[in-house]
């Protein structure tokens, strides 16, 4: 697998891509490239089996939509709305999906705390789109959520396959247990209400949206379950992933996005600020995980300004225009924003700080919202 130049440009228009039903992964191809090279072969062999997998998992998922995907499921009949249905299952390191199960809604903690780990994240995500935002499951109608725990051997990664979560253990050289982040559970999570709302296609800006939408709810989900303020709060994605010897403290950073890590086996963090850095590429599906930095750091900003818990005002605004049914599945930076700047006027009322707050972010990134 190569990986395609990058070079940083103008931001070209996108082509639509969609991401439902899609593999949507944490940690991008073109990190786990670089990593299939290292010069340690243990390293470099963890790296290439998770790339071989990630790339059946896309190509299963592309067949799913070409098939027709399964109708969304109903709630049971005895099912009680506004509570979650978590089922954990095992896939005692093979791939067969969902495997052994482990755990169900209300079944007491197992011995194993990669199990509990899931099963509480997966509560912690429910709990946030319900509280924050009246959303029952990620598709509104109390969707089941399950998740698989030690997937394969080694696996580099955690992902949302359009129907549930699955999580790798990690090679325990650079990465350590995927559910190890709650952040991580609701990015994957997030790419479900994405999939069932706007449904923004995976390539370029609008795979970039899509990106940023999981990492802006997945530090939503750790900072609910926290209670940390948008000043408390580290804003970091993957926070405790990294092995101890890399050099680095998480996969992403919205307050500053290019410096998550800065290491010789995992590279340098990629990510632009800016839209003066807006990186061009062919890799990631356009970048997707890369330039996500971008509208990530316009979420960090518009938080921190307005202060206070962030999944209210500003959580509540992004998370009206991901709903509201106006944006677009090829929505660019600018459709988004100026998306934003009216969903604070309406909401809020024009001229107010949630108004300014918004409007100033995207100014500060280079996104123009008129």
């Amino acid at each position: 697998m190569t990986t395609a130049p990058a070079t940083r440009t103008s931001a070209p228009r996108s082509s639509s891509a969609p991401c439902s039903p899609a593999f949507c992964s944490v940690v991008p191809p073109h990190l786990l490239d670089r990593l299939s090279r290292a010069a340690d072969p243990l390293i470099a062999a963890a790296a290439r089996r998770t790339l071989v997998t990630d790339a059946a998992n896309r190509t299963a998922r592309r067949l799913t939509t070409v098939a027709g995907a399964a109708p969304v499921p109903s709630p049971d009949d005895g099912a009680t709305a506004g509570a979650p249905r978590r089922t954990i299952y095992d896939a005692e390191h093979k791939t067969a999906l969902p495997g052994r199960k482990v755990r169900e809604e209300g079944g007491q903690p197992t011995g194993d705390a990669t199990v509990n780990r899931a099963y509480a994240g997966l509560g912690a995500t429910f709990e946030l789109f319900r509280d924050a935002y009246e959303r029952d499951s990620i598709n509104g109608s109390g969707l089941p959520l399950d998740a698989t725990v030690h997937y394969s051997r080694e696996y580099n990664n955690a992902f949302w396959n359009g129907e549930q979560m699955v999580f790798g253990d990690g090679d325990g050289r650079i990465f350590l247990d995927f559910t190890l982040a709650v952040d991580v559970i609701g990015h994957e999570l997030a790419h479900g209400v994405t999939q069932y709302t706007a449904n923004l296609a995976y390539f370029g800006q609008p795979g970039a949206l899509n990106e940023s939408m999981s990492d802006v709810f997945g530090s939503l989900v750790k900072q609910y379950a926290l209670k940390q303020t948008a000043e408390q709060a580290d804003w970091l994605i993957g926070a405790g992933l990294l092995a101890k010897d890399v050099q680095g403290v998480a996969l992403r950073s919205m307050k500053a996005p290019g410096t998550a890590y800065d290491d010789d086996v995992l590279g340098k963090d990629p990510q632009p600020a800016t839209m003066d850095d807006y990186v061009h590429t062919g890799a990631d599906n356009g970048g997707v995980h890369i330039n996500s930095g971008i509208p990530n750091h316009a979420f960090y900003l518009v938080a921190t300004r307005l202060g206070g818990n962030a999944w209210e005002r500003a959580g509540r605004i992004w998370y009206d225009v991901l709903t509201g049914g106006e944006l677009a599945v090829d929505a660019e930076f600018a459709d988004f924003a100026k998306l934003t700047v009216a969903a604070a006027s309406e909401r809020y009322g024009a001229g107010g700080a949630e108004h300014d707050a918004v409007t100033k972010a995207w100014s500060t990134v280079g996104v123009p919202t008129e």
